[in-house]
């Protein structure tokens, strides 16, 4: 099968009422790849904070920008990817378990490590940053 029909694409404005289009991309997708309601629930928790991250942090001062989530399903696993082209971030800043300044929200990082079995976050050469996790699923 061609990797691209086993991915869903869904570029969202970066605003928080748009989150929950994500989500339900996410719940749509469980139909296509079964997922217990559990993991379906971890997975919607990591990609809630992803998506949040780059609503809160990429496009300060009221720029208007997008995120893109990618979906990409395979038989052991669900990937998920979350990016923005606002200003980045440096990828230290997550280092030693991404807690980050809790004061500013920094658990969402945390949070995803948690629930997910991969998690690589970066700045992309275009600009902006990339989150992207992954979480195994059992056959």
């Amino acid at each position: 099968m061609d990797p691209h029909e086993r991915m869903v694409r869904l570029t969202i404005p970066a605003k928080a009422e748009y989150i929950t289009l994500g989500r339900l991309a996410l719940t749509a997708i469980a139909r296509v790849r079964p997922l217990s309601q559990e993991t379906l629930s971890d997975l919607k928790l990591a990609l809630t904070e992803a998506c949040t991250n780059s609503v809160r942090h990429a496009y300060r001062e009221g720029r208007a920008g997008t995120v893109e989530i990618v979906y990409q399903i395979e038989p052991d696993r669900l990937v998920v990817e979350v990016a923005d082209d606002g200003q980045g971030f440096q990828p230290a800043d997550f280092a030693g378990g991404g807690n980050g300044d809790l004061s500013e929200g920094g658990l969402g990082i945390a949070i995803i490590r948690a629930v997910a079995d991969e998690v690589e976050i970066d700045e992309r050469e275009s600009g902006g940053s990339r989150l992207r996790f992954v979480k195994f699923l059992a056959e």
